[in-house]
């Protein structure tokens, strides 16, 4: 595995990232929705970062199933919390093909959210299916699949410190 971005280099990354979402905010509360699984480890890492008030809460979306290729996607909001009339503020671990964020845009502003902005950890820079971008963005990565700092690959690779980038005899390896 080749090492993208280091620990360090992540931490002043979503240090940066809060500067940003804290200077648009202005301290004006907010309601921050975690977007699972991927962006746990990102998520735990902003919100201890943030000076705003803020509500939090947690949706989930997957499209890859088995595999590096993106598929349906598949969204559950079960665990969602109250949006009515509120800042909302979607937290993902990365902008890929765009489909995720702009169907979790509609659903929350379907719900009556008063706005919605995004910030994500990576953007690939890739052409998008989609005319939604992200607010805020910690870092743009070549188009490789990554893992590490909450990103997966079969369940596996969450719990490392960098990101990294698989190499073909790491896939290999997993079966």
């Amino acid at each position: 595995m080749r090492t993208l971005l280091s620990e360090h280099e992540l931490r002043v990354g979503v240090e940066r990232l809060a500067r940003l979402i804290d200077a648009h905010y202005a301290g004006s509360p907010v309601t921050v929705i975690a977007v699972m699984t991927g962006s746990v480890v990102l998520f735990a890492d902003l919100i201890r970062m943030l000076a705003m008030p803020l509500r939090v809460g947690v949706i989930q979306a997957s499209s890859y199933r088995d595999g590096t290729e993106s598929g349906e996607l598949h969204v559950d909001r079960r665990m969602l919390i109250d949006v009515t009339g509120r800042d909302v503020l979607l937290v993902d671990d990365i902008f890929d093909t765009g489909k995720t964020l702009d169907r979790l845009a509609g659903e929350i502003a379907a719900l009556g959210a008063k706005s919605i902005r995004s910030a994500v950890l990576l953007r690939k820079l890739r052409p998008v299916e989609v005319e939604v971008r992200p607010d805020f963005v910690a870092f743009e990565i070549p188009d490789e699949f990554v893992v590490g700092y909450g990103l997966d690959y079969r369940d596996h690779y969450r719990n490392l410190p960098f990101l990294g980038v698989l190499e073909p005899s790491d896939l290999e390896s997993l079966g």
